[in-house]
């Protein structure tokens, strides 16, 4: 079976796992988007969703956090990873939205990747999630779950993303972020893959090989 032959069947049983696929990051807006997605770098969904919930109520926008005293900024998120480096990309990323974009977050992902702290990843994952565009946000799980199901055979995340995109319909690429993502983070984990309780072990060439 041919990657792109395992699409339906895994769209199939994916959407049956995960109905809604969605990101588990909180956020209201685009900007808030943006700006958790920097912070989940190194750092767990959870654990950004605990901090946002006091940072967004300071600073829900970039207007009011570009006038956020930086040292405000690093007191609310010093409880995750690098949280000096994301508090400093964090309040210069609001003061640029502010002078060159009108307050708002941009669409492309060349605009958005001009934008201290955020790579590609990061832009993707606003594209797709805010903008609604057919681009494929590629971390560790996506990585780790395409190359073991056997939708790709690489080593990168970029190369990943390209196999991805061509075998993957445009309409249904922003949940298949999801669904990878997700079943990375709880089923096809990377140390102990729980493989008795794995919905598409029916397409999975590594379950297979192991049988």
């Amino acid at each position: 079976m041919t990657p792109a032959e395992k699409i339906p069947l895994l769209h199939v049983a994916f959407s049956m796992k995960f109905p809604s696929p969605k990101s588990e990051l909180r956020y209201d807006t685009p900007f808030q988007l943006l700006i958790a997605t920097i912070m989940a770098a190194q750092s767990t969904d959870r654990k950004v969703n605990e901090i946002n919930q006091t940072l967004f109520s300071i600073c829900p926008d970039a207007v009011s956090m570009a006038a956020t005293d930086l040292n405000t900024i690093r007191d609310t998120i010093k409880s995750i990873n690098y949280y000096n480096n994301k508090a400093k990309n964090i309040h210069t990323v609001s003061k640029i939205l502010l002078t060159e974009h009108g307050g708002t977050v941009p669409s492309t992902r060349e605009e958005l990747e001009r934008l201290p702290g955020v790579g590609r990843k990061t832009a993707n994952v606003v594209l797709a999630n805010a903008f609604g565009q057919p681009v494929m946000a590629v971390d560790t799980h996506v990585q780790r779950v395409s190359n073991r199901i056997g939708l790709c055979s690489t080593t990168t995340p970029r190369e990943t993303e390209d196999e991805l995109i061509a075998i993957i319909p445009p309409g249904q690429v922003a949940d298949f972020h999801h669904y990878l993502l997700l079943h990375g983070r709880y089923t096809c984990k990377a140390r102990k893959p729980e493989c008795e309780t794995c919905p598409v072990t029916h397409v999975c060439d590594t379950y297979k090989s192991e049988k």
